[in-house]
């Protein structure tokens, strides 16, 4: 087996928002590099002048060439480098550039290591004061399909509280959607421009949040925090209900196995808990079926 890598890549956190957030240990960090990977070295490259830093070589590291960065960043490391890897804000890797970066490290048998800091979903969490202290990370949706309405389907169904990322163009159009599966009077907290100047976190009913921030004229990143269902929610339908739901999906001309995934897929329940409550000679078409 071949000796490890010897040089060394470190993930490190960058402000959200109020630059002071920067710990003196990822500032060192930065400081230190042989190589300094960046989302958007414009960005980065303001951030660390304001705060006194000269990176001694900064790369550009996004989501359209971080595949092919990835082997340039082993080959740094091959060679004894030390490589920091940031993002525009908060921790890479999280809804940023940075997870095949670290896989490609782990595989060439690399150290990996990490400078933790500010992040939007943990902050956002502890603001709320919602659930119990766990939680579920969802990051940005799908724009649409049926991915978007499991995953919604499976946080109006969570006995933790949900987190979810959402631009201010979309964010009405999300909290609509919540309150559709949810329910009016489902608590959520909606975090805006967490740590900056004009930084506003709202708590209420789903009910009442849609129409605050309306398209085109919200402005900055907003983090929202679903509370957990209440406890006659995470019981699935009977199975009646889901066979019927199913039967009119096929009557709508869908096929069995398409209208079996949208119903689950509505109410966040695996394909198989939707099967077994057909009537048996409706199976047909189940993965497992004989």
């Amino acid at each position: 087996m071949p000796p490890p890598p010897p040089g060394r890549l470190v993930l490190v956190a960058t402000p959200i928002g109020n630059v002071q957030d920067l710990s003196p240990r990822a500032a060192g960090a930065i400081s230190e590099a042989d190589v300094v990977c960046c989302e958007d070295t414009r960005h980065s490259g303001q951030l660390f002048s304001r705060l006194g830093l000269r990176p001694r070589r900064l790369v550009s590291l996004h989501g359209h060439n971080e595949a092919a960065r990835a082997s340039e960043v082993v080959g740094w490391l091959a060679e004894g480098l030390t490589v920091a890897l940031v993002s525009d804000a908060g921790l890479p890797g999280v809804s940023d550039p940075g997870g095949r970066v670290v896989a490609a490290a782990h595989e060439a048998g690399a150290r990996v290591t990490a400078v933790p800091g500010p992040s939007a979903a943990p902050t956002a969490v502890a603001l709320a004061g919602l659930g119990d202290g766990r939680w579920r990370f969802e990051g940005f949706l799908p724009r649409k399909g049926a991915e978007r309405r499991h995953r919604i389907a499976q946080a109006e169904r969570s006995d933790v509280v949900t987190v979810f990322y959402e631009s201010p163009r979309r964010v009405d159009a999300l909290l609509g959607e919540l309150a559709a599966a949810a329910g009016d009077g489902r608590l959520v907290a909606v975090g805006r421009e967490l740590t900056k100047l004009h930084e506003e976190l709202w708590r209420g009913p789903l009910g009442t949040a849609r129409g605050r921030w309306p398209a085109g004229e919200a402005r900055g990143e907003f983090v929202l925090v679903l509370d957990v269902a209440p406890p006659e929610a995470l019981e699935p339908p009977p199975p009646g209900e889901l066979a019927l739901a199913v039967e009119e999906l096929v009557a709508g001309g869908l096929s069995r196995r398409d209208a079996v995934a949208e119903v689950a897929g509505r109410l966040g329940l695996n394909t198989r808990a939707v099967y077994d409550a057909l009537p048996r000679g409706s199976q047909r078409g189940r993965p497992d079926a004989l």
